[in-house]
């Protein structure tokens, strides 16, 4: 636009003969090049000293173009854009408006009149500049607010996604740790009681050791198969085979041959189909709880009851051993403790409760009731 205006002026001088014909080309090639040359010069940044002395070089020649012939009387249009960029708000506007108020003395000049339409011209385009470059700033800082907040919100997603991370990581070591206390390390506990009596009875009862050793070689080959179940994330063996109610059956008799515990196992109420987690979560707690009462309790006798009631279902595992107080806190030295966290956690993870009562001398019984999922179409209480 400064380019296509000063040609014309200089095209004007030409074609009407106007006696400043040389001077007005000259001037006109000398704005020209100070224009062309301020986006080069590293010192002309917006809001900076550089700016101004530049567009006040720049003022100064249009001044003399102005004075030697009207159309300079143009190129107040672009240069209202140009100081509004450069220059902060509180000289932008005063600039822009000393501009305009010489553009229309210049061109008040040279037709020797002053009229609406004289002033009317120049403060139009003064108008018009000042909108579109103060709209085209707004536009600029929302168009920077947006940018920032998008930034702010893919950091904050980042964030989320990561402690959603964290947190599932924890929570599967949780789940891990639970399931190889309940099965892996029950089962090795076992197989190790089983090769100390079959070691003590050895030489002197070969036939007995040697049922110790049948029962271990049974129990290790039961925890092969949980191993193999953590990598294929299945179901407990003992739940592919049969219903819970069968499976808690097979822990008892399992129990009682491994320990010589007498394990008595009964059914209350009308036996009805779980969830899978439900079942799993029972059949992993009445494993723990029979696990501790036999390396613990010292008992004689164990008794394991599942209850089925309309909304929940229940598993009661008591002792007749030499119980514990509940209130002291689990030793940890040696990695043990952990049964009655991990039915605790089993148990919040469905919704549901565990209760332990037990005191020195009085043996243990151990409760988790779970509540029991909507059937299809029915309204959840």
């Amino acid at each position: 636009m400064v380019a296509a205006l000063l040609a014309l002026a200089a095209a004007r001088a030409v074609a009407d003969g106007n006696p400043y014909t040389p001077a007005v080309v000259a001037v006109s090639a000398v704005l020209l090049g100070c224009y062309v040359a301020g986006p080069l010069l590293p010192g002309v940044r917006p809001r900076s000293g550089g700016a101004a002395l530049w567009l006040a070089v720049l003022a100064a020649v249009w001044i003399v173009l102005l004075a030697l012939t009207q159309d300079g009387v143009w190129l107040a249009f672009p240069l209202f854009f140009v100081q509004l960029h450069l220059l902060a708000p509180r000289w932008g506007l005063p600039a822009v408006a000393v501009t305009t108020a010489v553009a229309v003395a210049g061109f008040a000049r040279h037709t020797g009149t002053l009229n609406v339409g004289t002033v009317i011209g120049p403060v139009l385009g003064a108008a018009v500049a000042v909108a579109v470059v103060l709209g085209y700033q707004a536009l600029y800082r929302e168009s920077e607010q947006r940018r920032r907040i998008v930034e702010e919100l893919t950091a904050t997603r980042g964030e989320l996604a990561a402690a959603e991370h964290a947190a599932g990581v924890l929570a599967e070591r949780e789940r891990l740790a639970r399931e190889i206390h309940d099965t892996l390390a029950q089962g090795l506990s076992s197989i190790q009681l089983l090769l100390r009596a079959a070691e003590r009875a050895l030489p002197s009862r070969p036939e007995t050791a040697l049922g110790h050793v049948v029962h271990a070689r049974a129990t290790a080959v039961d925890n092969l198969a949980e191993a193999r179940r953590f990598v294929r994330e299945l179901s407990p063996p003992d739940l592919e085979a049969g219903s819970l109610p069968a499976a808690l059956e097979r822990l008892c008799a399992t129990t009682a041959r491994a320990s010589g515990l007498a394990v008595h196992c009964q059914v209350s109420g009308t036996p009805a189909e779980l969830p899978t987690p439900h079942e799993v979560a029972l059949l992993r707690i009445a494993q723990s709880a029979l696990a501790n009462t036999v390396r613990h309790a010292g008992a004689r006798r164990a008794e394991l009851t599942l209850s089925y009631m309309d909304t929940e279902v229940a598993l009661d595992v008591v002792d007749d051993g030499a119980g514990f107080d509940p209130g002291a806190p689990p030793p940890a030295a040696d990695g043990t403790g952990f049964g009655l966290a991990a039915m605790r956690a089993r148990a919040r993870a469905l919704h549901g409760a565990l209760a332990v009562e037990s005191a020195p001398g009085e043996g243990t019984a151990v409760a988790v009731t779970l509540p029991l999922p909507p059937a299809p179409g029915e309204a959840a209480p």
